[in-house]
């Protein structure tokens, strides 16, 4: 099981903040899902169905949403899940098909708003912390490009750099991939994000991931802050 702590910096800075965690192992990430897809072809439906109404104005409005946007404001930036919620719902996209894993995440947080970062648990050294960038952070986004992170965003860094950005997602050395059977879930939840929504988080990304790897083993699940 990972080690992750929280730094003072961290606790000080977001003092209102929590971070979810969810460790699981024993995931099969190789084979396609049919399970999996004929869930995102009903999941796809509902949110238009819930959400297909609403102008970008009163999604923004939405609990959950509204406290993410008001975070991602701070830097100038547009909540993700905000973009990929109105492609879905306003532009007829539909979900998209990278690996049950991954693919669990994208439609959780589709339908809780809750930001989670999904990484390959033994691609990160075994001792985490929960931080925030100072200046001259930087990082190696997935893709390979080289971010500078404003400071006192919130971030994750193991014992070697840092792991995860909120504005600009997560680093090149831990992606999933299709040999992952090891996964850290990580949920950022803001000030203004209430404990449910990473409840919620858990509950929706463990019946999808269960849909795929019956045999899961949870090592962790925990809230810590706030």
């Amino acid at each position: 099981m990972l080690l992750l702590e929280t730094t003072p910096e961290w606790q000080s800075t977001h003092p209102a903040a929590q971070i979810g965690l969810l460790e699981l192992s024993q995931v099969e990430n190789q084979r396609p899902c049919p399970a999996l897809e004929e869930r995102k072809r009903f999941l796809a439906e509902s949110l238009r169905h819930r959400y297909g109404h609403l102008s970008r104005a009163e999604l923004i409005r939405l609990p959950v949403m509204d406290a993410y946007v008001r975070y991602y404001k701070r830097f100038d930036k547009t909540y993700h899940v905000l973009l990929q919620l109105e492609s879905l719902v306003h532009k007829g996209k539909n979900f998209h098909q990278v690996s049950p894993l991954v693919d669990a995440n994208f439609m959780a947080e589709l339908e809780t708003f809750a930001l989670t970062a999904s990484h390959d648990a033994d691609k990160l050294s075994n001792k985490l912390w929960i931080d925030i960038a100072r200046e001259g952070d930087t990082f190696c986004q997935m893709g390979g490009a080289v971010k500078q992170i404003p400071k006192g965003d919130m971030v994750m860094r193991d014992e070697y750099k840092i792991c995860c950005s909120i504005p600009y997602g997560q680093d090149q050395y831990s992606p999933i991939t299709p040999q992952t059977t090891h996964v850290l879930y990580v949920t950022y939840a803001p000030a203004g994000v209430p404990s449910d929504a990473i409840y919620f988080y858990w509950e929706k990304v463990l019946e999808y991931v269960k849909l795929c790897s019956p045999k899961t083993i949870i090592e962790q699940q925990r809230i810590i802050g706030g």
